[in-house]
């Protein structure tokens, strides 16, 4: 699960989507979290993967903070970093170590609903049908490049619960195909 060219994973919470990933037999070569304790960071444990946190409040800003992180994940010979559930933007000095190989999933039918709150949002919006989305990371928020996206009907009834459950479940075969994917490529 381990070794050079790995795959570099950021987590903020509980880690579904990087428990799809190691499913899936994705190479793992570090989890990242800027939460200290962050449950997702356990999931790796059993398997030796290294883990680090970096809160914020640690650093003199969001740029330090970014660039110590990026150096952390080259140390351990990443290739490619996945956010799986990482809910800060990534500055520009972290973008720039990995260029167009940091990948995002978003519960979305992206460019719609972007943002922290997309499956309120898409609800909210009265939309018959949301999804999600796997995308390069740039600047922006979750403005990159579209790599694939898979629709989710949107039930009558449907709380953003339920709604996010079923999305859920189609982040959790999208990322890791397109991951694996892009380790081939």
């Amino acid at each position: 699960m381990t070794g050079a060219g790995g795959v570099g994973v950021l987590v903020s919470g509980a880690g579904t989507n990087l428990q799809a990933l190691i499913d899936a037999g994705i190479p793992v070569a570090g989890v990242a979290a800027n939460v200290e304790g962050a449950p997702a960071l356990a999931r790796v444990a059993p398997f030796g993967v290294p883990t680090a946190a970096f809160p914020l409040d640690d650093y003199p800003g969001r740029d330090a903070r970014d660039a110590a992180m990026a150096d952390w994940l080259a140390s351990l010979g990443v290739g490619l970093v996945v956010c799986a559930g990482y809910m800060h933007l990534l500055r520009p000095v972290f973008l720039a170590r990995f260029p167009d190989r940091v990948v995002n999933v978003h519960p979305a039918l992206l460019p719609a609903f972007p943002g922290a709150h997309a499956v309120e949002d898409a609800l909210a919006s009265g939309a018959t049908e949301t999804g999600a989305t796997v995308h390069l990371v740039d600047e922006g928020v979750d403005t990159g490049t579209v790599l694939r996206q898979e629709a989710v009907a949107i039930l009558p009834g449907d709380t953003p619960e339920s709604l996010h459950a079923r999305i859920r479940t189609v982040e959790h075969r999208l990322l890791p195909e397109v991951v694996r994917e892009l380790i081939a490529a």
